[in-house]
């Protein structure tokens, strides 16, 4: 905040510019003015959020995220990718389709059957062919494809759970700043306080003008905050609008007021349960289990694969008996440096997907530290704020205000007072967004749900 702090050797050429500020102030201030005064500046803990005139209650976080589950685009891709992905086995697992085999051989005539009747050797045949991979790769390549899909289903969850915690921090950060907006309309109220106690000592001839013109130049600051708060707010609800797939258009969402429930879980316990439940580095293990049976097919990619034939062929049928032939072919994997180049090539991807997996563990293991510890850390603020810091800030503040009216302080430690109060009040706002998020990437991280829904409601 803004806090002139003048002298007694400057408050002159103070002067002219507060008056032009007042006169300002006065022109276009009044209507805005006139919707702060709606809490009461004795409130010495901080007041519940105000409604939003576009909607006529709040909205339950569980009924947004459950909206956000059936409706967001990003969710519907990734299901429709393990869809995709779970039809991918069956293809690979099944033997290659059969060859149907027609033949017509002729003699001294390329015209077709020409030469049946006048020519021992001529013949029409019908078969059919059947390729064989050697046993086990079949099964191999579709317990590899159902990998695959394991691995789109944990990355669908991923995507459910990342969008969850994005509404949930959209839906959280418009409940703090529906806080902040309330805590400056009150903070208002004290200003206006400090304003009246200022024109009322002008009045009296024990003050002077300049004293007045602080405290509209800091009205006039804290209805910028209050605007700048408010496009803060519009911003998030543009946000929770595209998260929930809703037109831009739609009415605004009013959020429930942000709880205080404790913490339950120690970090052990949501240790172990991110190791066990994310998604990411569930994920991970399915590409390293993957990658293991990709080098099983590559060991048996050495051995060869089969080709059956069978064919029916029919000469002269008042002469001769037709012709019987089974046919079993078989693949010469001669080019040895190929293979070794595989099989090479499938161990360097699992050594990969390893370390990879290693990486990703310890990665979210250090993300989950630092949200615990916002989480924790922050709810010690807000009680210290709550329960100390405002009211004391509050107390001073009145005390303040009580003896600059009475003519025994100047006007700058009140100014100060109120300033202060304001502070104190942003930064309990603050700290409730910061733990709000800050849960909300641990429910991402764990699959675990830490809110309490009395609280929450």
């Amino acid at each position: 905040m803004l806090a002139l702090r003048g002298s007694s050797s400057n408050v002159k050429s103070y002067i002219a510019l507060f008056f032009w500020l007042g006169l300002i102030v006065s022109c276009f201030s009044p209507a805005a003015w006139a919707r702060a005064q709606s809490q009461t500046p004795e409130r010495l803990s901080p007041p519940a959020p105000q409604q939003h005139p576009a909607a006529s209650g709040t909205t339950p976080l569980e009924e947004l995220l459950a909206e956000a589950e059936r409706n967001n685009p990003q969710i519907r891709a990734a299901q429709q990718g393990w869809a995709a992905a779970k039809q991918v086995a069956p293809q690979v697992s099944a033997l290659p389709d059969p060859q149907a085999v027609v033949q017509h051989f002729t003699v001294g005539s390329p015209r077709p059957f020409a030469g049946y009747t006048n020519s021992d050797f001529a013949y029409v045949g019908l078969g059919v062919s059947q390729d064989i991979p050697y046993p086990g790769k079949l099964k191999l390549r579709g317990e590899i494809a159902e990998q695959d899909a394991g691995v789109a289903q944990q990355q669908y969850e991923a995507m459910r759970r990342s969008v969850r915690a994005q509404v949930q921090a959209a839906y959280w950060q418009l409940a703090s700043l529906d806080q902040t907006l309330a805590l400056l309309q009150a903070d208002g109220q004290l200003l206006q306080q400090v304003g009246q106690a200022a024109d009322a000592r002008y009045r009296s001839g024990m003050g002077n003008q300049e004293d007045i013109l602080r405290a509209q130049l800091e009205r006039t600051t804290l209805l910028s905050d209050i605007a700048t708060q408010q496009l803060n707010a519009a911003k998030w609800q543009a946000e929770l609008k595209r998260l929930l797939n809703r037109p831009q258009t739609s009415p605004d969402i009013v959020p429930s007021q942000a709880g205080a429930a404790p913490l339950s879980y120690t970090f052990d316990e949501l240790l172990g349960a991110t190791q066990s439940q994310n998604p990411q580095i569930s994920g991970s293990r399915d590409v390293v289990e993957r990658e293991k049976l990709q080098v099983e097919l590559a060991h048996k990619d050495f051995r060869p694969d089969f080709n059956l034939q069978y064919m029916w062929q029919r000469t002269d049928p008042e002469r001769y008996r037709a012709y019987y032939m089974l046919t079993l072919g078989v693949s010469l994997p001669i080019h040895r440096s190929k293979l070794h180049a595989e099989l090479a090539q499938a161990q360097a991807n699992l050594s990969q997907s390893e370390d990879e997996l290693q990486s990703q563990s310890q990665e979210i293991a250090s993300e989950l530290r630092v949200e615990y510890d916002t989480a924790q850390k922050t709810s010690d603020l807000l009680e210290i704020d709550r329960e100390g810091l405002i009211p004391q800030a509050r107390a001073a503040f009145q005390s303040a205000i009580a003896a600059y009216q009475n003519n025994r302080q100047d006007f700058q430690p009140v100014l100060d007072a109120f300033l202060e109060v304001l502070h104190l009040d942003e930064q309990f706002s603050e700290h409730l967004s910061q733990r709000e998020v800050a849960l909300a990437h641990l429910e991402e991280l764990t699959g675990l749900p830490l809110r309490d829904e009395a609280v929450r409601q």
